[in-house]
């Protein structure tokens, strides 16, 4: 058998034939031994049989070539994935990992864990796992720009912060025009000394960050209080924007780049390797959100070589096999294909990782057994995808890079 013909006889793995094949095997076992050379190829466990996959540290090796749960969808992603390597469970416990953000210098990965509070580190050395940093203010996406320097996106502060290589801690921005930001999602570097975030609503909510004051829209009856469990003279707010994207200028002026009527809700974004196109991802309503409502779409720009947006269009509605992969977190490989975060709720083996060429064809997918909120590409030679999912970090080598940094 070719690689390929196991490839793809691993990728058509199901529920149903792996039942049936249980049922079978079950059978022949009572009447005759010899019968079982004929159920075919022993399949391995994968999040879709019952009893689903082990990913942690004491379950079965994964001693299949090919991981049955990194799924080809187009031949070309047999280029993308990495054979004879297995998705691993790095570490689990968390309450939302959110945010993963690779350190090339200081080789350890970062995430956040949103309603504990806290940043955690994963390092590459003896894969040990810390605190990074408490309190994070509710940090929800990390990334790292040109120079090496952590950027964070604060729910509670409603700000987005840069930790300079001095020790110190720099706010690059935490208003429009005067007006208090939602709640910075993710961001991006980009070459020419700017930052571009997102800055949708989610840390409205109590699990995540800080409700609005009274009568706020993701507090509107003024029931909660949001100053419960936060330090002295803290002073809530109020939502006051609407969910856009900006830039923050080398100079510090922040631009508005990407209105709530073009992506409603944006939530994760990246460039392209080439810095000519962003991808804004638009997720679902958040607390108190009276806007139109992301729909778990990706959208597409052109980036000028004045920071002008440009050829808007959707660029993926995440649907695969009728199941709404909602995405999340994005990242590009070097070679411009865009590697989303899957979100599809209670659909057993759709939730994970999906990846797309640049013109937005389905290649391939990573199936986790928990909704995967963020990714990044990490590692010494960047080839290791790193999943922020749900309660756990997973991780997978790959046979391309990402497009660095961050």
């Amino acid at each position: 058998m070719t690689r390929q013909k196991q490839r793809d006889q691993d990728a058509a793995l199901s529920r149903r034939t792996l039942v049936q094949g249980f049922a079978l095997g079950a059978a022949t076992f009572a009447g005759a031994g010899s019968a079982l050379a004929q159920t075919g190829p022993a399949a391995p466990p994968t999040t879709i049989t019952t009893p689903p996959r082990d990913f942690g540290p004491n379950g079965a090796p994964t001693t299949y070539f090919w991981d049955p749960d990194v799924v080809t969808v187009d031949p070309s992603f047999n280029d993308l994935a990495q054979p004879n390597t297995a998705i691993k469970r790095l570490y689990t416990g968390l309450l939302w990992a959110e945010g993963p953000a690779w350190s090339a210098q200081g080789r350890y990965l970062l995430w956040s864990d949103i309603p504990n509070n806290r940043q955690m580190r994963w390092s590459e050395d003896d894969g040990r796992v810390s605190v990074f940093r408490s309190p994070s203010n509710n940090s929800n996406g990390n990334s790292f720009d040109f120079q090496g320097r952590q950027l964070s996106c604060e729910h509670l502060t409603r700000r987005v912060t840069r930790y300079e290589h001095d020790g110190t801690a720099t706010v690059l921005c935490d208003n429009y025009n005067g007006k208090k930001l939602n709640s910075p999602n993710d961001v991006v570097a980009h070459p020419d000394g700017s930052y571009w975030f997102t800055d949708p609503p989610y840390g409205g909510q109590l699990y995540e960050g800080e409700p609005d004051a009274a009568g706020g829209p993701s507090n509107s009856g003024g029931k909660l209080n949001p100053r419960i469990g936060q330090p002295a003279g803290f002073a809530p707010g109020k939502r006051e924007l609407p969910t856009n994207c900006y830039r923050i200028d080398p100079s510090g002026r922040v631009d508005l780049v990407v209105t709530e009527e073009q992506v409603p809700d944006p939530n994760g974004l990246c460039f392209s390797p080439d810095f000519k196109k962003l991808y804004v991802v638009s997720t679902g309503k958040g607390p108190g959100d009276t806007g139109p409502g992301g729909k778990g779409e990706i959208f597409v720009f052109d980036v000028g070589s004045d920071n002008k947006l440009t050829n808007h269009k959707r660029f993926s509605e995440c649907v695969i096999d009728g199941v709404k992969c909602g995405p999340d977190g994005v990242r590009c490989d070097v070679n411009g294909n865009v590697w989303a975060s899957s979100n599809a709720g209670r659909a057993v083996g759709y939730s994970g990782v999906t990846t797309w060429s640049p013109e937005g064809k389905l290649l391939g997918r990573i199936r986790l057994p928990e909704v995967c909120g963020n990714i990044c590409f990490g590692g010494p030679k960047r080839n290791r995808l790193f999943m922020a999912a749900s309660q756990s970090l997973y991780a997978v080598y790959t046979a391309t890079q990402g497009a660095g940094p961050g």
